[in-house]
């Protein structure tokens, strides 16, 4: 049997090699609420062929040793910025925010997508392997329409452009709407009578802006596809009184698919919630009262949630741990670990692993990812110990199947400059 890196190294050389795959010896975390220990997952041609314990290993498989290791599906961070920030305090860097654009609900991330990013390859080595990709607030309630990438060493890591709608009717929408909520909620509501307006009648439609429109054309015929229903809503809000009103929309907008985004006040509408079946886009680490709109706020918020029945993603979008996916594992954990809390409410380990893997593919319609079963692409990671704890780490990242570099730039320079001798300094040093 080959070793663990041989495997790999193998695998990231020869794709044709890599194209039946069998991870073996490993506790499988199915993220199903299923735990297989001394289990195998089996791949072929990029897709899961089998789960279990006692497999039969293919003929001519490339063999990976997951004895005393986990294996988990590939992390799916349910909001980011990945791909359109490098540096986020560098404005030529940060293609999130259009903050003098004429545009808002038109604006499109995918075209501005970079798969080189740096960062995708430091997400990547700590077990993301898909993220959703959203714009930032600037100068209007929505924001843009976000997409889904893969994490892949690849050039082609588009999966799905327009996404979904982005818009924010908590306190940030209404500093950008004019200073208060009414004056957000009713341009939210007039972009939205513009959109029915123009799907109406689109050839009858005034270019630009008209005495009678406050939206251009571009945003009114983007937001058509919200209001039919064939791009979800995402609306950032927090207070409690904020999400029963966007609850509301379903009476005016029936076919509206509507995803709450951080919600930090949301344990106290969950059944309300549930009962619309919206789901939530959170942090598990939300407790601060550092906003108006969320005094509420605690880390029993996700728990809670949960056990009302709402489904519950996470995701990074700026605040605690920034826009750090890979940290994620890290916000599952703590989600556990508020069950121990007295009063907490927190959630069990496999049930905080499928926040993050399972519950994000489900929101947004990845119906092939998320879980390790037979038939879903293999986007698979293999971690040296408990994929909840902090010393942990992925030794191993597949996704559809293939092998990835387990490196990344900020290596690549450890490694360069690490043990440079006095010679091999630039001239500008002192010898």
């Amino acid at each position: 049997m080959k070793s663990l890196l041989t495997a790999l190294l193998l695998a990231a050389a020869s794709p044709l090699a890599a194209a039946t795959v069998a991870i073996t010896g490993g506790t499988i975390h199915t993220a199903t609420g299923a735990v297989i220990e001394n289990g195998s997952v089996l791949i072929t041609d990029g897709r899961i062929t089998a789960v279990g314990a006692g497999l039969a290993m293919p003929a001519g498989a490339t063999v990976i040793d997951a004895a005393g290791k986990h294996v988990t599906p590939g992390i799916i961070t349910a909001m980011s910025t990945l791909g359109l920030v490098e540096v986020e305090g560098v404005r030529a860097t940060n293609d999130a925010a259009a903050r003098t654009s004429p545009y808002a609900a038109a604006i499109d991330v995918a075209p501005a997508l970079d798969p080189a990013s740096r960062n995708i390859g430091v997400e990547r080595l700590g077990g993301v392997t898909r993220a959703v990709v959203g714009p930032d607030l600037a100068d209007d309630v929505f924001a843009g329409q976000g997409a889904i990438v893969s994490l892949a060493n690849s050039r082609d890591t588009l999966m799905r452009a327009r996404a979904f709608q982005f818009a924010n009717l908590g306190e940030d929408g209404a500093r950008a709407a004019g200073g208060s909520r009414p004056a957000a909620w009713a341009q939210f509501h007039n972009a939205l009578a513009e959109a029915a307006r123009y799907a109406r009648n689109p050839a009858g439609y005034e270019a630009g802006t008209d005495k009678e429109s406050l939206i251009t054309r571009a945003d009114a015929a983007a937001l058509v596809s919200v209001i039919d229903g064939r791009q979800p809503l995402i609306v950032a809000v927090d207070r409690a009184s904020d999400i029963l009103t966007a609850l509301k929309l379903r009476t005016t907008y029936p076919k509206l698919r509507l995803i709450l985004l951080s919600a930090r006040e949301a344990w106290l509408v969950a059944d309300a919630i549930a009962a619309a079946k919206v789901p939530v886009i959170t942090q598990a680490l939300f407790d601060l009262p550092d906003g108006f709109d969320s005094l509420a706020s605690t880390r029993s918020n996700v728990g809670r949630l949960v056990r009302a029945g709402v489904v519950v993603a996470f995701g990074n979008f700026g605040g605690i741990g920034g826009d750090t996916p890979r940290n994620l594992p890290q916000q599952a954990g703590n989600a556990v670990a508020q069950a121990s809390v007295p009063g907490g409410v927190g959630l069990g380990r496999e049930a905080a692993l499928a926040a993050i893997t399972a519950m994000p593919a489900a929101i947004f319609g990845l119906s092939d990812l998320g879980t390790l079963a037979p038939g879903k692409r293999a986007d698979v990671v293999v971690w040296d110990g408990d994929p909840l704890e902090l010393t942990s780490a992925p030794v191993a990242v597949l996704i559809d199947g293939v092998a990835q570099p387990m490196t990344s730039r900020q290596m690549e320079l450890r490694d360069r400059y690490r043990d440079l001798g006095r010679s091999d300094l630039p001239l500008a040093y002192p010898r």
